[in-house]
């Protein structure tokens, strides 16, 4: 029997599996297709499962099913998220995986014990004005594309250093555990700057206060705000070298450009 796996959490958190080496129905809680969502013992871990069938296609509705299976956990225990479509074949190849990544999941969980991801969404008017970026087409040669060659780069540097000092404000006005950034450049003109913050759960209540201050304070931005959610970031950081890898401190954030998005 294949497994669809949602997340790892903590045995303990889950008491129906104090009693039970077997895979126990997680009540009241269906998964991807519908199917019963199980707790899948696995020595101090519950993984947490549905039973899958190979020729079932994924669609958008699943990755919703998939975030809310691992939402529902994460009301109950510290929780690793594994990756939209994490498929085990069988048994012996769900515990065979647990069992050689036992330690690094265990001190993961360790890690993130008591902690949450918000996530901040920030649209900056582009520094660089209306002006897209101009394609290079693969044959030019010449001087117009050496001098469109240095605009582009002299944009680039630009938004970057832009973003940057928009990623560093929101590191000091809400001094979070870690953090990840990423920045990318819509086509009507504007940098859209995704920053998820890690944060202690019981520091929840203060965060969303100071994002209602800093949005009346920042006039030149506009600011959406997401969570409490599950560390999906840095879940993947920490787990990024793991045979099965679960889903996906620095004092100047490093802004990472993306292409273009329409």
């Amino acid at each position: 029997m294949a497994w669809y796996a949602y997340c790892i959490g903590e045995k303990q958190a889950f008491p129906e599996l104090a009693r039970h080496r077997k895979p126990v129905p997680l009540e009241s809680v269906l998964g991807v297709s519908g199917n019963q969502v199980f707790l899948y013992p696995a020595s101090d871990l519950a993984v947490v499962v549905s039973e899958h069938n190979p020729q079932e296609t994924l669609n958008q509705k699943s990755g919703v099913d998939h975030a809310r299976v691992i939402a529902d956990c994460f009301q109950h225990s510290t929780v690793l998220p594994f990756r939209f479509g994490t498929v085990f074949n069988d048994d012996e190849a769900l515990r065979k995986s647990i069992r050689s990544n036992q330690r690094q999941f265990l001190g993961n969980i360790d890690k993130l014990r008591g902690k949450t991801e918000m996530h901040l969404k920030i649209f900056v008017d582009d520094c660089c004005g209306k002006e897209i970026d101009r394609h290079l087409p693969a044959e030019s040669v010449g001087r117009e594309y050496l001098s469109t060659l240095r605009e582009n780069a002299t944009r680039t540097r630009e938004r970057q250093t832009r973003a940057r000092a928009v990623s560093f404000q929101m590191h000091r006005l809400f001094m979070p555990l870690d953090e990840e950034v990423s920045c990318r450049l819509t086509e009507n003109g504007k940098m859209v700057l995704d920053i998820a913050h890690l944060i202690d759960r019981k520091c929840v209540e203060r965060y969303q206060n100071k994002f209602a201050s800093t949005s009346a304070m920042m006039k030149e931005c506009q600011l959406q705000l997401s969570g409490p959610w599950p560390p999906y970031h840095f879940v993947h950081r920490l787990t990024r070298t793991a045979h099965a890898a679960p889903a996906t401190e620095k004092a100047t954030p490093t802004v990472v450009m993306q292409p273009a998005m329409a």
